[in-house]
């Protein structure tokens, strides 16, 4: 771009940045396993969106891409999945959680309060990624304290693929086309991997308890 760019081209060529880096559902992408997953919106089913785009193997990095289906797309052409569809797939893929899995007490391990949490799920900003017909990583925005607090799950299998990368950047591609201005997490500061995660994302550390690490960034 030229050195006399007008501020107006300036923000545009940071818009078309920021829309490649943090996309919004639904997408598909191969992850570094060669799984080809898709990501929706919380609520709809792993057959909302039926892709026509193709994977080429590379990462989900690279890799993320709109789903269209006979022109349209998914996103406009797609219908809901009955609630209880999604829920019934996280609960399946919570289950696959051991106690030493589970970060700072969630998912719950106690089915009540489990059943609790997902009951909770239709309030937030969400999206699941889909393997097949099972949920295979869930992240969720939650309204709460200065801004939208992030939760974000991989199933044990699929973890080190990719998979938490294009679940996180396009969880945040869906809060951003919501009007979601702040997002907040809280990460155990021993659990590198996931501190490491977000702070490629963006997330600058805020503070925190002993042990826990906050961190946030801003969408705007």
């Amino acid at each position: 771009m030229s050195a006399d760019a007008t501020d107006a081209e300036l923000d545009a060529a940071d818009a078309e940045v920021d829309a490649e880096e943090f996309p919004a559902p639904p997408r598909t992408f191969t992850d570094d396993e060669g799984r080809v997953l898709r990501l929706c919106a919380g609520g709809e089913s792993a057959e909302s969106g039926e892709e026509s785009a193709e994977s080429d193997g590379k990462s989900a990095d690279s890799d993320v891409q709109s789903v269209e289906s006979d022109g349209e797309s998914a996103s406009e052409s797609a219908s809901d999945a009955p609630a209880s569809d999604a829920r019934d797939a996280l609960g399946a893929m919570y289950d696959a959680f051991e106690s030493g899995g589970r970060a700072q007490g969630i998912p719950p391990a106690n089915p009540r309060r489990r059943a609790e949490w997902l009951d909770r799920l239709h309030e937030g900003i969400g999206v699941v990624a889909w393997h097949g017909d099972g949920a295979v990583g869930h992240g969720i925005l939650l309204d709460g304290g200065p801004g939208h607090e992030l939760a974000l799950f991989v199933h044990p299998e699929y973890r080190g693929a990719g998979v938490g990368t294009a679940l996180l950047r396009t969880l945040l591609g869906r809060g951003r086309s919501a009007g979601v201005e702040r997002v907040w997490l809280s990460v155990e500061r021993t659990n590198r991997p996931a501190v490491g995660l977000y702070r490629g994302a963006g997330f600058e550390p805020t503070g925190g308890a002993v042990g826990e690490l906050e961190m946030a960034r801003s969408l705007q």
